[in-house]
């Protein structure tokens, strides 16, 4: 059976006054706010009471976020399922150095700016990578998926409201606890659902392809656990373009459920599989992009361009790799190519970081830009970037291209 994921633009169009992949328009009002009059579409043939309707619907949407914030939402991949451009990932809100009161009011200021995707994972601040918090007296041992679960049931948000993303693959010590086996998918996928304190996810992600178990184990299993109700939608991370279409194509032999989303890096110094490889996979079987690390674990900030701050992620215990990384010859390139992005920054009236994420968010088959903040300050400037998107001009990139010199070498094939 033929399956397609056609979502053509002429139905991105229709919907209300939402963003799509390649924006060319600003929001309206001060912030992204609804300051000026929205320009109503024409409605489709046979609606009735147009002037009604369209409003009704533009209400439904901006409600989901609890009020008009300008935020953009897109559809992940060519499901359905709508998400904000930008997402709250869990790695470092709620791993390093946060207290439990900083993480929750993360949330909250995030989910009132219209962010409705928060990701995590079973292995975020725990097991493997155990991470920990100093709170004035001994280490205290905090797990990701158990204060985000904490911090949903306290603010009674509705649960249609936001989205949920974990990651299964590191889940403990034992052999049997870590992996894509059909046991671990399961029993991982209770596990996080439990600390979660939710009855499902809406997208459980296989972090990284596991050469121990069989492709077609790994695709019954998530087909499993979404028609048991215990996910939605399932997809992958860090897996190659390959193993996407393997998993794909296993699918659709055996009638099972398709893969619908890659999470991947993506950076300004990062480009080659998000801008080559995943865009390829958008159009041919649906598969979207939601990517994470925009700014370069921080080195994109500048705040490593001199020294490595006292309270940065770099001089925690574990990110060794990322201090040796910002004082390598590589980094220091990289710091000298970011100090040259600044008068376009300033031209654009935003910061390097806006810049950067803007620039990762006008990507095709992007659907969300996961953000790693510790701070509010950090997710109010970054959620800013939202207002630089429409500035993102083929000039602009163009620009940027340059004084990066690393633009892939994109293969044009018979759609262009």
């Amino acid at each position: 059976m033929q399956v397609s994921f056609a979502c053509t633009e002429q139905t991105l169009r229709s919907r209300t006054s939402e963003d799509r992949l390649c924006p060319n328009r600003t929001s309206g009002g001060q912030n992204g706010g609804t300051g000026g009059q929205i320009k109503q579409r024409t409605p489709p043939l046979g609606t009735k009471n147009p002037n009604q309707v369209l409003p009704l619907l533009s209400h439904i949407l901006r409600e989901s976020t609890g009020k008009a914030t300008g935020m953009k939402y897109r559809n992940l991949g060519k499901s359905g399922l709508r998400v904000s451009c930008l997402g709250l990932g869990t790695w470092v809100t709620f791993g390093s150095q946060i207290t439990d009161e900083v993480a929750e009011n993360l949330m909250t200021v995030a989910y009132q700016h219209g962010v409705n995707l928060f990701d995590t994972a079973e292995v975020y601040a725990a097991g493997r990578n155990q991470l920990c918090i100093q709170i004035k007296g001994p280490k205290i041992l905090i797990r990701a998926e158990k204060t985000l679960g904490n911090i949903l049931k306290k603010k009674e948000w509705r649960r249609s409201s936001y989205v949920v993303t974990t990651k299964i693959y590191w889940g403990g010590q034992a052999e049997t606890e870590r992996g894509l086996s059909r046991k671990h998918i399961i029993e991982g996928l209770r596990g996080s659902l439990e600390r979660l304190q939710l009855e499902y996810v809406d997208i459980v992600f296989a972090n990284r392809m596991d050469a121990n178990s069989p492709m077609e184990e790994i695709v019954r299993a998530m087909t499993f656990v979404i028609n048991q109700g215990m996910a939605m939608y399932w997809g992958t991370s860090r897996w190659s373009a390959m193993e996407i279409m393997e998993a794909y194509s296993v699918a659709r032999q055996f009638n099972l459920i398709p893969p619908v989303c890659e999470q991947a890096e993506y950076h300004l110094f990062q480009r080659e599989k998000v801008e080559t490889q995943l865009p390829e996979l958008y159009h041919k079987i649906g598969v979207g992009s939601m990517t994470w690390s925009p700014l370069a674990c921080g080195l994109i900030t500048g705040k490593y361009s001199e020294s490595v701050p006292e309270k940065s992620r770099a001089s925690c215990k574990g990110y060794h790799w990322l201090k040796e990384k910002a004082a390598s010859e590589e980094g220091k390139k990289q710091h000298s190519k970011v100090k040259d992005l600044l008068p376009i920054a300033e031209r654009l009236n935003c910061t390097v970081s806006q810049l950067a994420i803007a620039w990762c968010l006008r990507s095709e088959g992007v659907s969300s830009v996961l953000l790693g903040v510790s701070n509010c300050d950090q997710l109010l400037e970054n959620l800013g970037s939202i207002q630089v998107l429409s500035q993102m001009t083929p000039q602009v990139i163009g620009e940027i291209d340059q004084i990066l010199g690393n633009k892939p070498n994109i293969k044009k094939d018979s759609r262009a």
